[in-house]
Formats: C-alpha cells, sequence, structure tokens
C-alpha cells in the first residue's frame, strides 16, 4: 500500500505576519484545515486522488477568502468570470473550462469535461452551454459578490491597472469594506482600500492509496481584467499537471510566467530527465521562475506519498497532509 498525501494551497503573494490581524489569521488557517480534513478523510477510505482533489478543490472554491468560486475576483465590467483545470496522473488525462460565469464549482464542471467529452479545454459561451446541458449547480451573481473583491475592483478601475488578490494589507481590506461608502449598483455600500501587491488561486494535489496522483487548481483571475484575459490555471502543464511517473502539480502566482515556464510540467520533467526527487525538482523549477522575474509558488506530490510546497512570494497560503505527518497549516515564509 502506496503512501497518501494530500497538500493544498489558497494563493501567494505579500502575505506579512505583521500585516494579518489574529482574527483573520485564524480564519484562513480554518478555511484551509477544513479544505485538507476534507480530501484526507477520502484518501484514507480508500477513495481516488481525483476525488479527493475535486472535493476539496470545491471546498476552497466555497470560501471567500480565496480567489476562486465564492470568492472569485471582478473583471473590469464588474463581473465573476473563473477559470479551472483537473488532471488524473493514471491516465494522464484531463479538463479545463475558462471565462465560466454563475457556476458554483467551476472545477466539477472541469471534471465532467474530462469524463465526458474528449476535449481537454472548453472556454466562454461554449463552457457555460456545457455546464447547463450537464446539470451543475449554478448561482446568481449575489452568491460570488463580496465586498472586499469588490472594494478591490473599484481600486483598481481608479488606478487603472490590472491585479491578483493577496496583499500585504489585507486584514484592512476585508475589515474596511463597508468604512467608507461607494455605491456599486447594486444597493450595497462598499469602501476602497489600497490594495498593494497580490498573487493567488487554489489548488489541491494528493497521492492515493494506489499511488495514482491527480492535480486540481481553480481561480477567479485578476481584478479588473479585460481583453479576455487568461492565466495559467485552465492551461495544462502551466498551471497544472500530473503524471504517475513523476508527480502531481498546483501553481499559484502570477499566470503570464507560469505560462512562459510551462511551471507545472516543469517540475514533472525535470524529475523524468534529470533523474532527481521532487524536492530538488520543484525547488529548482521555482528558482527558474524567479530568473525570468515571474513570482509564485506551487504544491506537488510524488507517488511515494512526499510533499514539496515551494514559493518566492512573502508567502504563500497552504497545508499538507501524508502518512508521516498529521496537518500542517503554513502561510508565511
Amino acid at each position: 500500500m502506496n503512501k497518501i498525501a494530500l497538500a493544498i494551497h489558497g494563493g501567494a503573494g505579500t502575505i506579512l505576519r505583521s500585516a494579518m490581524t489574529a482574527e483573520l489569521e485564524l480564519e484562513y488557517r480554518t478555511g484551509l484545515e477544513d479544505a485538507l480534513n476534507i480530501g484526507w478523510n477520502i484518501l484514507q477510505k480508500g477513495g481516488s486522488s481525483l476525488d479527493a482533489v475535486e472535493e476539496t478543490a470545491c471546498n476552497l472554491e466555497n470560501f471567500h477568502l480565496f480567489n476562486a468560486g465564492r470568492g472569485a475576483v471582478f473583471t473590469h465590467e464588474g463581473k465573476n468570470e473563473m477559470d479551472a483545470s483537473i488532471m488524473d496522473g493514471r491516465s494522464r488525462h484531463a479538463g479545463a473550462v475558462a471565462f465560466v460565469r454563475n457556476v458554483k464549482n467551476p472545477i466539477r464542471l472541469a471534471r465532467l469535461v474530462m469524463d465526458r467529452t474528449e476535449h481537454v479545454l472548453l472556454g466562454g459561451e461554449g463552457a457555460n452551454l456545457f455546464a447547463l446541458e450537464m446539470g451543475v449547480e449554478t448561482a446568481d451573481d449575489a452568491y460570488f459578490y463580496t465586498e472586499h473583491r469588490y472594494a478591490q475592483l473599484l481600486k483598481a478601475r481608479e488606478e487603472g491597472i490590472v491585479q491578483l488578490d493577496h496583499t500585504a494589507d489585507e486584514a484592512e481590506l476585508v475589515s474596511s469594506a463597508t468604512v467608507q461608502p461607494s455605491e456599486n449598483g447594486t444597493g450595497k455600500r462598499l469602501g476602497t482600500p489600497q490594495p498593494k501587491k497580490p498573487i493567488g488561486t487554489v489548488g489541491a494535489v494528493a497521492c492515493d492509496v494506489h499511488g495514482d496522483l491527480a492535480a486540481a487548481t481553480s481561480t477567479g483571475g485578476m481584478t479588473n481584467k479585460k481583453f479576455g484575459r487568461i492565466g495559467d490555471t485552465p492551461l495544462i502543464g502551466s498551471g497544472t499537471y500530473a503524471d504517475n511517473e513523476t508527480c502531481a502539480v498546483s501553481c499559484t502566482g502570477h499566470g503570464e510566467f507560469f505560462m512562459l515556464g510551462v511551471t507545472a510540467y516543469d517540475v514533472a520533467a525535470r524529475m523524468k530527465y534529470k533523474n532527481i526527487g521532487l524536492e530538488q525538482a520543484a525547488a529548482e523549477t521555482i528558482e527558474y521562475l524567479r530568473s525570468i522575474e515571474g513570482e509564485g509558488g506551487l504544491i506537488a506530490v510524488d507517488r511515494f506519498g512526499n510533499a514539496a510546497l515551494p514559493f518566492n512570494s512573502e508567502g504563500m497560503y497552504r497545508g499538507y497532509m501524508n502518512g508521516d505527518s498529521g496537518p500542517v497549516i503554513q502561510i508565511y515564509r
């Protein structure tokens, strides 16, 4: 029997202990631990790695502080457009969606693309029509609305920038979202705090009792994004990858650089062609990301139940469990 393992992330970026309130840190840690327990229970009962990462990602999508599902950021037009992908390391099959709207859990739709179609990636109106055809659970715009995300949009519009999500002053961003009122056209009144340098997404990777690997990644993209921008999350090999021969990987960070580095696959390629272990391959991949001025991190597991969670930003919301360790939840460097 193989040693089971599960690792998760909730995004990386300028996450400083000095800027975090105790209450907000506890909320983040609780959200991570709840998600970790969901997947771990599946693995402990002999469930598949694929089911474990899907259910874990769903739980992270439902947590309002992470940039995926319910907590997805807003586009320039004030919409929530989400991307997700999932990959099975045993079959090397994958499914992904981009520009999905009103789907409560985009990772479930990505799984359906993999299981029910001959395709890998569906986007835009086609992806939404497929969601309707498959009868996946949907929600109205109000479900995806969070005040601190809308406050980020207002500030980004004001400054004319496109930005990601985790910031050094996130505690201020969340707590001040109702202090300085501003109409958003829906009857809600919001503040306009000052977000700084952010990065994020959610993801899960797992190894089950059979040594099968799987990876899942989901995101709301970038605040104030326009022009049909797509990041690394729905692109197999860039933001998500799994192969039983090497590893399962989920990435988080500035997607453009993860696309340029083909970062998720890069970990697997280093293991395969350099014949090195998971930890070294993951570290080298993040170092290469730094060399092309990319910022962020990744989580990875191999078929022996080893886990690696490297990053080059100030922090990364992350957690893992394996046969050697109970739940480990970490945020800062």
